[in-house]
């Protein structure tokens, strides 16, 4: 598979990466077994960049890809692990701990989130000095705006900034990815099929298992899930047209987006791997790009992107 370099300084990446936070409960409940082999099989197709943060399934995350790991080459995998996300004993959220003591317990690439109660100078500056002792290779951002993304890159060089973006998640493309090409940082853009709200397989009432983030988020919700399915088949009429899945225009169109913008697909299955990797072959003409903007224009979800009480916590564009 093609890859790319995170940023002017980062590691060589696949062109695509294997988001593992699905495979520990954000979702209700995963195949283990299938997820080791899911894991597997993307390290087989040339995909080496595996996405998980230290409180995925309050450590189980982590412990899953070791164990998918063991036998393989370790080298040949960039695990970016996030940092900061503080749980609860039955998996309920505290906030974000990004203070300089903390990042050298963490010993991780990105805070998930800026931390209100910390200059995000002294943040970068805590990971640059474990990154100077040989304890993390690189430093990278997540969910931060255009401001908070250039006083951290004048501390240390930043590889990548992970942030949703997909057709009904643009928020990025007015300011954060102007500043981010104007200094040299990758995107890694998660959510590329919404939750598999846009992935063409979802249907209304979905997603009532006990522990899946999809039951509060407000694009899933009644009065919001009619307009935003409706969306998904004007974007199958397209796919059709092309002979590929819903899923495949929806990555491919991401991808499409610049060499500096690496889709993460969160796939826990091997049959939602391969149909994700299919997307690769899928080649988008200009006319293509308009008239799937036109299907699905900017800002034409119904519902944010996650609840008001965890956006008023983000320095994201919403």
């Amino acid at each position: 598979m093609q890859t790319y370099r995170l940023g002017k300084t980062g590691p060589d990446v696949s062109a695509i990466g294997l988001g593992c936070m699905g495979m520990s409960g954000m979702y209700g409940p995963s195949d283990r077994a299938e997820s080791i082999a899911t894991i597997h099989a993307a390290l087989d197709a040339g995909i080496n960049l595996l996405d998980t943060g230290d409180f995925y399934g309050m450590g189980h995350n982590e412990m899953l890809i070791g164990e998918a790991l063991k036998g393989r080459r370790r080298e040949d995998a960039v695990i970016s692990v996030k940092f900061g996300g503080l749980r609860d004993p039955v998996g309920g959220w505290n906030g974000i701990d990004a203070r300089p003591v903390a990042v050298k317990n963490f010993l991780s690439y990105r805070p998930a989130r800026l931390d209100p109660n910390v200059p995000i100078e002294d943040t970068v500056g805590a990971i640059a000095d474990m990154v100077k002792a040989g304890y993390v290779r690189h430093i990278g951002l997540s969910e931060v705006g255009a401001d908070t993304i250039r006083r951290a890159a004048a501390v240390a060089p930043i590889v990548d900034l992970q942030i949703e973006y997909s057709l009904i998640s643009r928020g990025i493309e007015e300011k954060i990815l102007p500043t981010t090409r104007e200094l040299g940082i990758s995107i890694t853009a998660y959510g590329v099929l919404s939750r598999g709200l846009i992935s063409g397989h979802w249907q209304k009432g979905q997603g009532g298992t006990a522990g899946d983030f999809r039951a509060y988020s407000p694009r899933f919700q009644e009065g919001n899930i009619e307009q935003n399915l409706a969306l998904v088949e004007k974007l199958r009429e397209i796919a059709q047209a092309k002979s590929v899945s819903v899923a495949q225009i929806a990555i491919a169109w991401v991808a499409a987006k610049g060499k500096d913008i690496v889709p993460i697909i969160g796939a826990r299955r091997r049959d939602r791997l391969t149909e994700a990797l299919g997307s690769r072959a899928v080649d988008l003409s200009p006319e293509d790009f308009a008239i799937i903007e036109r299907a699905v224009p900017k800002d034409a979800a119904a519902g944010g992107r996650y609840p008001e009480h965890m956006l008023q916590h983000m320095d994201s564009e919403k």
